[in-house]
């Protein structure tokens, strides 16, 4: 557990969304922008969780289905539906999840190590879990959510 100067425990900003009942954060510093759902432009020869592309502001991003990603059954995208910006590996990533909640500080110390399945998720991809006064806040592991290979493979759409 990370200490400042003081001896506090490192507090982190952590952005909050959904997918199916659960929630989850990713650091905000990770995350570079939340868009409304908009048109994907499909690319073929991709695994099943990479939606596509989309053209935002001039930059090419391949979008992934974070659901798809990680065995959530899909579902129709609605009013609420987001697409997460994040930075990973040097390259940006759109993550579409059900909805973007708010913005919340979490200190270090609230984070515990993950189990190994969480609403279906593998511990492979989580950082930890969360525990706030009233809620669990699953704490996802961005690097690991799309290991390296498969990176590789997307950022090849940007090209």
């Amino acid at each position: 557990m990370e200490k400042t100067a003081d001896n506090k425990t490192k507090e982190i900003k952590v952005i909050v969304f959904r997918l199916d009942t659960e929630e989850y954060g990713v650091d905000v510093q990770q995350v570079k922008s939340i868009e409304r759902m908009e048109h994907i432009t499909r690319v073929p020869n991709t695994p099943n969780f990479v939606k596509g592309v989309i053209n935002l502001r001039g930059v090419i991003i391949p979008i992934i289905d974070l659901r798809s990603r990680f065995g959530i059954e899909e579902n129709v995208y609605g009013e609420s539906t987001r697409i997460i910006i994040v930075h990973v590996e040097e390259m940006e990533v759109g993550l579409i999840v059900d909805a973007a909640n708010d913005v919340i500080d979490i200190s270090e110390g609230q984070i515990e190590p993950p189990p190994k399945v969480v609403g279906g998720v593998e511990a492979v991809y989580l950082r930890g879990v969360a525990k706030l006064p009233e809620r669990l806040l699953i704490m996802l592991n961005l690097d690991k959510v799309l290991n390296s290979e498969e990176m590789k493979q997307i950022a090849k759409f940007g090209e």
